[in-house]
């Protein structure tokens, strides 16, 4: 996260003086989400536990500030609060039952959401409530020194811009309320995986959709059956077997789907859902920019842009990246067999 935004809220001055001058806003949103929320939920960027009584229990408290952390802690004695960065937050897969942020992921750079999200989504059970809170806007701002914590990242969000990053980040968004500057987005976590993307990718792969074995587990490609991981690993496009994170972090390999939803079976997808997906990951395209984005399936390919596409590098273009069309190496399709793969996915690497 941004370390000029935490040092401007570090020290006891600071943390004091955000006490003094900051209030609760609508604080019957705060208890809407205490009563939709099951066993542990998390106040993200909590600062000095202005929503600490309004959230229910039990409740863990996290920001990245030690200042804020500590003031909390000597404002609500017993309470459990923990300094960490809350993009990437320090809990275990699904431990948590409900997440509150309010005015937090405005401080984390617009390209750099996705993936906080969906380390948020990965923290949570699936539908747990969740309640995001930022300023509405375009663009971004540094404050200055006639701010009163000055050095912040500011990162504004268009309404319509950050329903569609957390949907893409596995929630299912319930609704997006406006009022004055302020937007709020009141969402679900589902049973999908989160898109997986960040700036300056060498590949973004796209599948069909989760499967619900690979929801279940949090990884694309998940079954032992699938013929992506192993031929990844061979082509040399990821260096770990079904660690799709440390892809993203160190390989520049991101992963989507056409559809967020998850189902047995791809053939439960509708043509309208598909069509839907392809704009998405054409939008998402163009916003991030990676190298090329692979697409797994031909059929969905053909089905949605060109009935006679061959495999391999195509002509149109998603969001501006090259598209490279390969095989789905899922074990149910025995027309490829591992080499195979294994020399689609070099040459989808190598552009």
């Amino acid at each position: 996260m941004d370390r000029s935004t935490v040092d401007a809220y570090e020290g006891d001055a600071a943390a004091q003086r955000y006490v003094d001058r900051r209030n609760v806003y609508e604080p019957e949103r705060a208890e809407q989400l205490a009563a939709a929320a099951s066993g542990w939920r998390i106040d993200v960027g909590c600062g000095p536990g202005h929503y600490t009584d309004l959230l229910g229990s039990p409740l863990v408290s996290l920001d990245a500030s030690h200042a804020m952390v500590r003031t909390l802690r000597l404002r609500h004695p017993g309470a459990t609060a923990v300094q960490a960065d809350f993009t990437a937050l320090p809990f275990a897969d699904r431990a948590l039952g409900g997440a509150w942020a309010s005015k937090t992921y405005q401080h984390v750079a617009h390209e750099a959401l996705p993936l906080a999200l969906a380390d948020l989504q990965r923290a949570l059970r699936v539908g747990a409530p969740v309640r995001i809170g930022v300023f509405t806007g375009e663009g971004s701002a540094v404050t200055e020194s006639d701010d009163d914590f000055p050095g912040r990242l500011f990162s504004w969000w268009a309404p319509d811009r950050l329903r569609a990053v957390v949907d893409g980040a596995g929630f299912t968004v319930d609704d997006v309320a406006v009022a004055g500057r302020h937007v709020e987005v009141v969402a679900t976590r589902a049973r999908t995986l989160p898109d997986l993307v960040r700036p300056g990718l060498r590949v973004l792969v796209c599948g069909y959709n989760p499967s619900l074995y690979a929801a279940d587990r949090g990884v694309p490609f998940a079954r032992p059956g699938n013929r992506f991981w192993p031929a990844a690993i061979e082509a040399g496009l990821v260096t770990r077997d079904r660690d799709s994170w440390h892809a993203v972090q160190h390989d520049g390999v991101g992963f989507t789907d056409l559809v967020k939803r998850a189902t047995v079976a791809a053939d439960e997808l509708t043509a309208e859902e598909l069509q839907a997906g392809l704009d998405r990951v054409g939008e998402l395209s163009a916003w991030l920019q990676p190298a090329a984005v692979c697409v797994l399936g031909v059929g969905g390919w053909r089905r949605l842009v060109d009935r006679k596409a061959a495999l391999g590098w195509q002509d149109r273009t998603l969001g501006g990246a090259p598209v490279y069309v390969m095989p789905n190496p899922s074990g149910l399709n025995a027309s490829t067999q591992h080499a195979g793969f294994v020399e689609h996915l070099r040459n989808v690497g190598s552009r």
